[in-house]
């Protein structure tokens, strides 16, 4: 059985990888098989602007509700706090 903190090493890793390619996607204008996931965001790894920001990488809080990634299409719906609109403005 491999070791809880070889498998939290594994798993960033994995998940570096995804956002690193979904960041080389946008940047050649290849989101073919990707929407926009709202509210999962990590702090500082968005994917792009909103209205208080112009670029990815600002968010300021964790799954904050205006900003997004991109994830496979079909993803979304499936992760907890997810949402494919951003959070109205209230």
């Amino acid at each position: 059985m491999m070791n809880k903190t070889i498998q939290q090493a594994i798993a960033a890793v994995l998940a570096l990888g995804v956002t690193s390619a979904n960041a080389a996607e946008m940047a050649m204008g290849n989101t073919e098989g990707m929407e926009k996931c709202y509210g999962i965001a990590k702090a500082h790894m968005n994917d792009c602007g909103t209205a208080t920001h112009g670029c990815g990488g600002e968010s300021k809080i964790d799954n904050d509700k205006s900003n997004w990634i991109l994830v496979p299409t079909g993803t979304c719906n499936k992760i907890v706090g997810g949402s494919l609109k951003p959070e109205a403005k209230k």
